[in-house]
């Protein structure tokens, strides 16, 4: 009798080593940036979408804790620290984490992108017709210098105006700052900032002084829509919580087709959970916009990695847009 007693509490033992083995986190850290470009995420976090897509597939308990970050270079690091699960931000952060991690336990990949957005570079100075008018009394602000969408697509545009080996001609001119410090900085006058590569709604807003006027688009150096802001995680936490991972895949799914579906409603959203003063309108007109488009299929990706390689800021560039991403967005038709 003791012998089966003591068979059956090391079954029971074992039975219960497998089920923590398997057993899924009952939280999920994401981050999310300022921004229209971060809409669905806040969908998401407001209508608890995730949520919801967890119940359906067996995790009752699962929630979201959300952070925002005013930077990519902080989301970085918490997905490099095991702080976050998912982060959002530019095409070339991505790259740079997936870079840095290939062969890792912290393995970085896109789990999905989130919307084509134009980012437009803005100025106050009256001089300043083209990049080759700024000079060295000039400061560029973008979000993370040298490794932001912005800091990128400024480099990218150097190569195009000064010759490829001059690239970074602009860096030294850059400075770091969030979207809304920037905005205000830019239009306070104080000389700080001269320029700001911005995004929607920050260049909205900044576009309504008349002493702003635009320089280049994010669209005139990629020759068209592209990925503005993507979702990414390690792959140590999708294997991990496989249904996880998918509930908030298809969370983010969701908040695309609910934004497309009712853009007025989607900007009522953004207005009350950010307090901006733009109104509903505002915000409408500006998802609305034929150049802006919610969606989860990557778009000009191997561009920016291809210039990435090229410049060093690579070790290699991906063979192909499917490599920075996880199989789950493999049967679109990105780019």
């Amino acid at each position: 009798m003791k012998r089966i007693i003591g068979l059956a509490a090391a079954a029971g033992l074992a039975l219960l080593a497998t089920s923590q083995a398997h057993a899924e986190v009952k939280e999920i850290k994401a981050a999310q940036q300022y921004g229209l470009s971060s809409l669905p995420l806040m969908i998401m976090e407001d209508g608890k979408l995730v949520e919801k897509q967890a119940k359906a597939l067996g995790l009752p308990e699962l929630v979201v804790t959300w952070v925002k970050l005013g930077n990519p270079g902080a989301i970085t690091e918490g997905l490099v620290s095991g702080g976050l699960d998912f982060g959002s931000g530019g095409v070339p952060s991505l790259l740079t984490l997936w870079s840095r991690t290939q062969g890792t336990a912290m393995e970085v990949k896109g789990a999905g992108a989130i919307v084509n957005m134009p980012m437009e570079l803005l100025t106050t100075s009256p001089k300043v017709k083209s990049i080759r008018d700024f000079t060295e009394q000039d400061r560029i602000a973008v979000t993370t210098v040298r490794v932001s969408n912005q800091a990128l697509l400024l480099q990218m545009a150097a190569a195009k105006e000064f010759g490829s080996e001059n690239y970074a001609k602009l860096d030294p001119l850059t400075v770091s700052l969030p979207h809304p410090e920037a905005t205000s900085t830019l239009l306070s006058g104080s000389g700080v900032i001269s320029a700001h590569f911005s995004a929607l709604p920050f260049q909205h807003q900044q576009k309504r002084d008349q002493r702003v006027h635009k320089v280049l688009s994010s669209y005139d150096v990629l020759g068209g829509p592209a990925t503005n802001t993507a979702i990414y995680s390690t792959k140590r936490f999708r294997d991990a919580n496989p249904k996880a991972y998918q509930a908030f895949v298809a969370g983010l799914q969701e908040a695309i087709e609910q934004i497309n579906k009712d853009k007025r409603a989607a900007a009522a959203t953004y207005q009350r959970m950010t307090g901006t003063k733009e109104s509903v309108d505002d915000i409408y007109a500006m998802i609305a916009a034929p150049e802006v488009e919610m969606t989860f299929t990557p778009h000009q990706t191997m561009k920016m990695a291809g210039f990435m390689a090229e410049t060093g800021r690579l070790k290699k560039a991906p063979k192909d847009w499917k490599e920075l991403f996880f199989d789950n967005v493999h049967a679109l038709p990105g780019s």
